[in-house]
Formats: structure tokens, sequence, C-alpha cells
């Protein structure tokens, strides 16, 4: 069976992780990536974080499965020739240089547009075009700093924290895909390619735009009601650390299960659903709270909050999250496991549904990675293992029409 992308081509000029969580994505959905890396040393995540020496590193591997790698030197005149052919037979060019790379290399907007009028460029920047901040080099947790996320998470008492969750990078190579995946969309009814960018700022504050509707609340009431500071502590003019609240209008708390002394992970997250207030408290055993005033509306809890999350931690000391969630799932309470990293590698359901996936390499054999989370009904995600460095450069070179001897005499120069 083809697949939706299948006849794209797209040349990546990527690196780390913003921008091949992007490629990749859409080299599973039947594009064809081309990774173009530096003869010799590649994407630096080759080498990063090794646990096997002389193998690619699995953060390497994770990010770049599905694509081919093409070693390009394109300081060389020949490697710009080479740049130049690919450009004109590719759809999509995906870059997460320094501001003016491209230009340097000779390969400004307007080149490329000249050589490739559908061509689409697309861009992972650290802050948007004309920000003042827009010479500031940007990893995963600046990103996170600069886009809200850091100054409201954590716990009240604590510094500012940053999410285990690749909020700045795999996020802003998500945004990216969905803005290539629009922008071949247009294509197909104007003809013309475009430039696209996300800045990882920009992708940031989008995933926080719940924290600025509470900055406008707050700024027009005082206080937010539904944070633990409420009604005892105070507020400042800013969003404050929530700790472990829902955010949402639900009331929500991780607590202790059984095991906690030991395991650090003994804990499941409980969430006081206001529409499931009866079922709570028939599940944790005090169905008189069902119709008591002083508990039966979200408003009436909200100075008690606490009180009823350490009875819940009560009910909860003799179960394992496993066995609690498995009570509470039967009450339709909105709660869930703890799961570490070890236990989602393990689980099974994750394994069957191909979100946790098994595959070849030839250097590392088998190791797991992370699937499409996206899901389809009439089409399967087939996950590869990443290319090694340069392993498909002759038969991109091929594609392109270089005979055997001009591609010897490259690697001889090499500039492949």
């Amino acid at each position: 069976m083809s697949k939706p992308l299948e006849g794209i081509k797209i040349i990546d000029f990527t690196h780390v992780q913003a921008g091949p969580a992007c490629t990749q994505l859409l080299a599973w959905f039947g594009a064809d990536v081309i990774k173009v890396e530096r003869p010799g040393s590649g994407d630096v995540t080759r080498n990063q974080l090794r646990d096997i020496s002389n193998a690619d590193a699995l953060y390497f591997t994770m990010l770049n499965s599905n694509k081919r790698s093409l070693t390009l030197d394109t300081k060389t005149q020949e490697g710009k020739d080479v740049l130049t052919k690919l450009i004109k037979e590719s759809d999509v060019l995906v870059e997460n240089f320094g501001p003016g790379a491209l230009d340097r290399m000779g390969f400004s907007w307007e080149r490329i547009k000249e050589l490739n009028p559908g061509m689409i460029v697309a861009s992972v920047k650290g802050f948007s075009d004309g920000h003042h901040y827009e010479d500031l080099k940007v990893y995963e947790n600046v990103a996170q700093c600069a886009g809200g996320a850091a100054s409201t998470t954590g716990f009240w008492d604590g510094p500012p924290t940053v999410s285990a969750a690749a909020l700045g990078d795999s996020n802003t190579g998500m945004h990216l895909a969905i803005g290539i995946l629009t922008a071949l969309h247009q294509r197909n009814k104007t003809g013309k390619g475009q430039k696209v960018a996300v800045s990882m700022q920009d992708a940031v504050i989008n995933l926080c735009r719940v924290k600025l509707r509470d900055q406008q609340r707050l700024d027009r009431v005082g206080y937010l009601e539904e944070y633990p500071q409420y009604p005892h502590g105070t507020f400042s003019d800013v969003v404050p650390r929530g700790g472990n609240a829902g955010g949402g209008g639900q009331p929500g708390w991780v607590l202790k299960c059984k095991g906690w002394e030991t395991d650090p992970n003994a804990y499941i997250y409980f969430t006081v659903q206001e529409q499931a207030w009866a079922k709570v408290a028939e599940a944790i055993g005090k169905p008189e709270w069902k119709d008591d005033p002083a508990y039966s509306t979200a408003r009436a809890r909200q100075d008690k909050i606490f009180d009823i999350f350490a009875v819940i931690e009560a009910w909860l000391a003799d179960k394992t999250k496993f066995e609690a969630v498995d009570i509470l799932r039967k009450f339709d309470i909105p709660c869930a496991p703890v799961l570490t990293m070890k236990e989602i590698a393990e689980d099974k359901s994750l394994r069957e549904s191909g979100t946790i996936v098994e595959v070849d390499h030839k250097q590392r054999g088998k190791y797991l990675t992370v699937g499409s989370p996206i899901k389809f009904s009439d089409m399967s995600v087939e996950i590869t293992g990443s290319p090694l460095l340069g392993e498909h450069t002759d038969e991109v070179l091929s594609e392109l029409g270089y005979s055997a001897e001009q591609i010897k005499s490259m690697h001889n120069n090499r500039v492949v």
C-alpha cells in the first residue's frame, strides 16, 4: 500500500532534535527524507550520550528512522552543484542552521526560488524573525524558560522548573511538520512554494496558552481559585507555580500509594472532577460527602481540597498504584498511575499499538524507539532503523544522474 507522502522528497539539513523530529514524522508517513550530513562526522547526536562505543547513539537513532543519509561538503563547488540538483528535484528543504547560514552557503531564499519555484523552505528558529532575542542561541531548556513554561512549573516555594517533556524541541518539530503539510497543500492549489518557520519560543507559548488565560484572569480578579494558593495563600501579579494542580478547573494532585516509602514513583494522579463528585465519595468510602453542603459543590470543597486529598491518600495506603487505578476506573474517575520510563518501555499495550517499537540497526542490533503517536484506520506506520553516516550517498547521487566514475571522484576529493 502506498503511503500518503510518497513522492514528496525532503532535503533534511537539520540536526539535534527539533528539526529531526519533524522530518522523521514526515518520513514515517512516506516522504523520502534525505538527511544531508557533514562528511566524516554527521549529526552531532550520532556521538552524544553513547551507550555503545563505535555505534550511533540512541539520541540519533531515535530521531532519524526511515531516512536516507547523504554526506556532502557544501563548502566545495562540487558539493554546491550536488545541492543545486537536489533542490531542483525536491519539494521541501528543512533547516535549523543559525541565521544567515543558507545565504552564506549561496542558497538564499531568492536563489532557491529561482532553482525551484515550488520549493518549501521550512526553518526551526529560536525566536521569531524580528524578535529582540533573535540572535540568542536556543536549546530545549532555554525555550522552556523563554516560552513561559518554566515560570509556571514546579512548586510555589521553589525555583522555576523545566519539564522532562521536549516542549522546546520535539514540540517545535511537530508544529513545523504541520506547517510543512499546510504549505504543501497550498502549493497544490497555487503551484508556488513558500517559507515556513516555527520558533521554539512560539511553540512553547502555544502549549502554555492556559497560563496566558490565567494571567488575564489574575489581572482582572487578583486570584486563581483552582490553584493551591487559594483561598488561604496570596497571589502576586504573575501566574504562580501550581505544583501538581490540574490547571483546568478540575482539582487534581499526585497522591501516595502503597510502597511510596521505597518506590519514588508509587503514586497516582487523582482528579476530583466536579460532575463525578458523587462517584469519588462513593469510591473512597465517604458516601456521606455526596450531599453534604460542605462538600457537594466545587466551590465548597476548594478551601478543604487538601484535606480531601489526605483522606483519599489514606484510602490509597494499602493499594498499589495499579490496584488503585483498577478500582477507580470502575467509578469513571480520571486518574492514572505515575509510570516510569521502564514501565513504559515494557508496557504490552504500548508495544501492541506501535507507540513503543523495537527496530533493527546495522550497528546496535535491536533498540527501542517511540513510534507514531498518530494512529490511522487505513495506514500502518512502519518504523525502520536510522541510517549509518553516508549510507545512501552513492544511491542518492546516482538518482541525481551522476556516473559511477563521478561518484568515485567525489569520494576521492572528499566532497561526499
